[in-house]
Order: C-alpha cells, then structure tokens, then sequence
C-alpha cells in the first residue's frame, strides 16, 4: 500500500514539477541544446521557493527499504539517460557530434551533473549557483561536427 501511494505522488510529482527534460528533448533542434535547456531549467525547478530542493525523483528513493520503490525510481532515472543517449546518438548519426562520441557517456554524465544539482539544491544551494554548474557542465560538450565533412 506505501508503495502504490509513493508511486501515485510520483506521479503526480511528474505531471507537476518534472517533464522539462522530455520537453526539451522534444523541442530543441540538438542534443546540445536539449541538454543546455534542461541544465538551465533544473537550476530553475529545483530551487523553486515554496517546495523542497532537488528533484523528489532523484531524491525521495534512495533511502528506501522498500525494493519496489527503489526499483520504479532506479528504472525512471535509467530511463531519462536512454532517452537523452538516444538524443545524442540521432546527433552523432546526423554528423552534428563527432562520431567517436560515447552516447551512452555523455548521457550519463548530464545525469550525474543533473544529481548533484539535486543534491546541491537540497543542501541549500542557491539558484545562481546551480545556474554556473549547469554553465560549467555544457563547456565539455564534445565539439560540433560541421556537417559537409
């Protein structure tokens, strides 16, 4: 019963507060720019005032003993790096990122650099602050590829 109800704030959590990646995603012409637009706006969305720091997705499962809970959370973050791994791949095949790029890495990275945002912001980071880490993170971007070589 905990489970469901944890499952059912998640996804209310999700409707709400989350999506932004998705919509970046869906909307930029790059994987670098999706990846800049979510960057950027996790500095936004996980300093909201009025609501706890971080991302409730990132955070909320990892103190759990409830392996349910664990699994869904571990499965919805494994799923954002495939999706931003496809972004990159569509990317690299397109001739807009050198073909030497590790999809999977780079998406990897981007998330671990989207954790610790979380983390930061739930330890009292300010905006301004996550603002420069996301700024830091998008200069090792592997270099564009011009598309007529």
């Amino acid at each position: 019963m905990a489970a469901e109800l944890f499952n059912e704030s998640i996804a209310v959590y999700g409707a709400n507060c989350a999506g932004f990646a998705e919509r970046a995603l869906a909307e930029e012409p790059t994987a670098r720019a999706a990846m800049a637009r979510t960057l950027r706006e996790v500095a936004v969305e996980y300093t909201k005032s009025g609501q706890p720091g971080g991302c409730m997705v990132i955070s909320a499962g990892l103190n759990t003993t409830n392996t349910e809970v664990a699994a869904a959370q571990e499965q919805m973050r494994t799923a954002n790096a495939d999706a931003f791994a496809a972004r990159i791949r569509t990317d690299i095949d397109a001739g807009l990122l050198p073909t030497d790029t590790d999809a999977a890495v780079l998406a990897r990275y981007i998330g671990t650099i989207m954790q610790g945002m979380s983390q930061g912001a739930r330890d009292g980071a300010r905006r301004s602050e996550l603002q420069q880490v996301a700024e830091l993170a998008l200069r090792t971007w592997p270099e564009d590829t011009p598309l007529d070589r």
